[in-house]
């Protein structure tokens, strides 16, 4: 016994209790000398626990430090994405620009060719209806514009020498304004520019970006004629690689970004219509010269929200301001004001409903967004974008329940 004590052996524990053996069963007494039923006891050393140094890797990436730098590696990837994307965007604008313009356009028209269709008319039928319908509407209005201008330019020249004559004479009296030898000397400068290498390389500049606003435009009509004929089926195409709940999800993504678009351009054309009605109105009492330009530059620039009616107004009022002086030129200011106010809180909740509506901090970031990667055309191009991708997000997980990140908590709904 002295003997096994000092080799660390543990005396063995008491007897289990066994069934009573019989003929034709084995003693557990017997059974035990070559099973390891009763665990042995095991001396734990400290040095035997591995340290932080042996541990194997994947270890490190458990605690919260390890959640930390994957969620990092995760949104770097993100980025790392988003940023090829728009540099793919970027880099094919000549043709990104006219499919995205050609979906939003066509999406504005899928209730009339959809109703079209209904009624029994062929698709290339309703498709040409359409085309030209279109057609018709920016020729009358781009003869309206030539036809003001040209009838009221050389009076608004003649109102605009006056009104830069007087300017002058005032502005001269403050004690910032330039003298006569640094307007000269800035006139000189402008006529150096002008007959310099660098303006004949800046002309062939331009006159290569009108030649590829000439391509997107051929490039728009064609992608728009196609996806007016051939929507649904280029659509249904694209889904044949889904099945089941994928295939669902997909074709409520298509829907909505549909309808998105449709209702957007629907509704904010609706908008700028009576914006420009509004001001127009307003213009021609006062007798404002290019009344009806200014209302058409009124109608464009309210596609881009926020921005696009502050600018129409500086716009009006410079014209007024030359043209009639500055107590014309408030009223307009005044004008401009009330008819965004009515804008803003009546006609925006009524005609582009609540479901449309994104908080003025998103839309100033998509502007902002949007400016940067494509200019002008990309700040009127992202609002929509955005509205059609949260639109996306509210049915990912059916027709009217969002992602499961996006839905709102209970009793907190806003």
């Amino acid at each position: 016994m002295i003997h096994l004590l000092r080799l660390g052996v543990a005396a063995s524990p008491p007897e289990r209790k066994t069934r009573p053996s019989g003929p034709g069963t084995r003693s557990v007494a017997g059974v035990r000398l070559f099973r390891r039923s009763d665990p042995k006891p095991v001396h734990v050393v400290a040095s035997d626990v591995p340290s932080r140094a042996t541990r194997p890797p994947w270890s490190l990436w458990a605690d919260s430090f390890g959640r930390l730098a994957t969620r990092a590696l995760q949104v770097i990837v993100v980025v790392i994405v988003l940023a090829g994307i728009i540099f793919v965007i970027r880099e094919l604008t000549l043709v990104t620009i006219p499919l995205v313009l050609a979906l939003i356009i066509a999406s504005a028209l899928a209730p009339v060719m959809g109703w079209m269709r209904r009624r029994g008319v062929p698709s290339i039928a309703a498709t040409l209806i359409a085309m030209f319908a279109i057609l018709a509407v920016l020729g009358g209005v781009g003869w309206l514009i030539v036809s003001a201008v040209r009838t009221q330019w050389e009076e608004l020249y003649e109102q605009a020498q006056d009104g830069f004559a007087t300017f002058t004479d005032w502005a001269q009296q403050l004690p910032f304004f330039p003298t006569q030898e640094q307007l000269d000397g800035l006139i000189e400068q402008a006529t150096d520019f002008l007959t310099s290498s660098q303006f004949g390389s800046g002309a062939l500049a331009g006159a290569g970006a009108v030649a590829n606003f000439v391509v997107g435009l051929i490039l728009l009509v064609t992608i728009l004629f196609f996806f007016l004929k051939d929507g649904p089926k280029m659509w249904e195409f694209l889904l044949r690689p889904f099945h089941g709940a994928d295939y669902e999800r997909a074709h409520r993504i298509g829907d909505k970004t549909v309808a998105v678009f449709g209702s957007y351009v629907r509704g904010t054309a609706a908008v700028a219509l009576v914006d420009a009605v509004g001001i127009l109105i307003g213009l021609l009492i006062l007798q404002v010269p290019l009344a009806i330009p200014l209302a058409v530059l009124v109608f464009l620039l309210a596609f881009i929200p926020i921005v696009g009616a502050t600018l129409a107004g500086v716009f009006a009022a410079l014209v007024a301001l030359v043209a009639s002086g500055w107590v014309t030129a408030l009223i307009v200011v005044g004008v401009v004001v009330l008819v965004n106010q009515l804008e803003g809180n009546f006609l925006q909740p009524v005609l582009m409903g609540r479901s449309m509506k994104l908080h003025a901090f998103v839309i100033l970031v998509a502007l902002t967004v949007g400016a940067g990667i494509g200019g002008v055309l990309g700040a009127v191009l992202a609002v929509p974008i955005t509205a059609a991708v949260w639109g996306v997000i509210q049915v990912w997980d059916g027709p009217n329940l969002p992602a499961r990140w996006a839905r709102p908590k209970p009793g907190r709904e806003t």
